[in-house]
C-alpha cells in the first residue's frame, strides 16, 4: 500500500513539477514557523558519569525530569521508577550531583530527604544525593555533571 501511495505521489511530480516547488516551498515555511527552534531553545545538555567510570553527554529538556533524561540515554532502568512520583522512588533513582549544580538546584524537600535516608539504610546519607525525579531540568543547568552510584547491595537480585 505505502509503494502505491509513493508511485502515485510520484506520477503526480512527474505530470506538474509545480506540485513538487509548492510543498517543497510551504514544506520550509512551516517548519520554520513550527516550535522547532523552541525545542532546540529547551535542549539541556549534561554529563553523566556511569558506575564503571565513564563519562557520557546526556541531552534533556528543560521541564523535564533528570530521571527521565537518564532514563532515555539508558543509565537508569524505567522499570525502577514507574512514575515520576516520589512515592515510586527506588535507590535507582539516586543520583550524586557535583557540589557545584547543587548550589544551582532547589533544596531536596523533606520527603525526598526522607526517601534518600531510608534508601541508605541507616548509612552516612551522601551530601550529593538528590533524587532524579525530583531534579527538574533548568536551561541553567546546562553542563551539570551528575554520577550514577552503583548499586546497592540490597537492590542486587
Amino acid at each position: 500500500m505505502a509503494v502505491a501511495n509513493m508511485q502515485r505521489f510520484a506520477s503526480r511530480i512527474a505530470r506538474n513539477p509545480s506540485i513538487f516547488s509548492i510543498t517543497r516551498s510551504s514544506a520550509s515555511s512551516c517548519s520554520s514557523r513550527t516550535g522547532s527552534a523552541k525545542v532546540a531553545d529547551r535542549i539541556v545538555k549534561l554529563f553523566a558519569v556511569d558506575p564503571e567510570g565513564c563519562k557520557r553527554e546526556i541531552i534533556g529538556l528543560s521541564g523535564q525530569t533528570l530521571l527521565k533524561a537518564l532514563t532515555n540515554h539508558g543509565l537508569i532502568d524505567p522499570d525502577s521508577h514507574r512514575l515520576e512520583d516520589i512515592d515510586a522512588c527506588s535507590s535507582e533513582c539516586e543520583v550524586h550531583i557535583a557540589q557545584e549544580w547543587l548550589e544551582k538546584l532547589p533544596k531536596a524537600s523533606y520527603d525526598e530527604q526522607y526517601v534518600l535516608k531510608r534508601n541508605s539504610r541507616a548509612r552516612v546519607l551522601n551530601k550529593h544525593s538528590r533524587l532524579g525525579c525530583q531534579v527538574v531540568l533548568s536551561p541553567e543547568l546546562q553542563g551539570m555533571v551528575v554520577a550514577i552510584p552503583e548499586p546497592k547491595p540490597w537492590d542486587i537480585p
